[in-house]
């Protein structure tokens, strides 16, 4: 989390990611803090794992359905995909996303979450909330951090740092 202008900002990476979309959504729903936006790299966020890319992303060398599986039961103690888990939790669940700050989503287009990522973004345009969504072409989960130099890697590291920029005026 970071300051930014006196509230603070939320991101993560991957299962870092959901749980920061749901921090914001629980701190929208207690209206306490406001915070000034969300960073959501690869968001972690569907626990159902019912997506088209949920069930076409198999390949044992990245994160893929099995693995998805396993860290959604893992998080929940068994409960993954049961009715009564918490958007706080699995925020592709929530549905009022009414009122949230702007978020940055990224995913690739060889990704696990990457149907649950344009979904999410999706709800919030829906809801009159701003959101801008990377769907980067060939990339997979997680390549910006284990190919770093790679064309891809780079172009996403300037997006994300191209959109903050703007978001914090510099």
């Amino acid at each position: 989390m970071i300051r930014a202008g006196g509230s603070c900002a939320v991101g993560g990476a991957s299962a870092g990611a959901g749980l920061a979309a749901g921090l914001v959504l629980y701190a929208h729903d207690l209206g306490e803090v406001s915070p000034a936006f969300q960073l959501l790299v690869y968001p972690m966020l569907d626990d159902r794992n019912v997506t088209p890319s949920s069930h076409t992303i198999v390949d044992p060398k990245v994160w893929n359905r099995d693995a998805n599986t396993a860290g959604w039961n893992a998080y929940l103690a068994g409960r993954a995909g049961a009715d009564d888990v918490e958007p706080y939790a699995a925020p592709a669940r929530a549905t009022d996303l009414a009122g949230l700050p702007p978020a940055f989503i990224e995913c690739g287009s060889a990704e696990v979450f990457r149907d649950e990522d344009v979904a999410y973004a999706s709800g919030l345009w829906a809801a009159g909330s701003q959101a801008e969504l990377h769907v980067w072409p060939g990339g997979f989960h997680a390549c910006d951090q284990l190919a770093p130099n790679a064309r891809l890697s780079k172009d996403m590291t300037a997006a994300r740092d191209d959109w903050m920029a703007r978001l914090l005026g510099s």
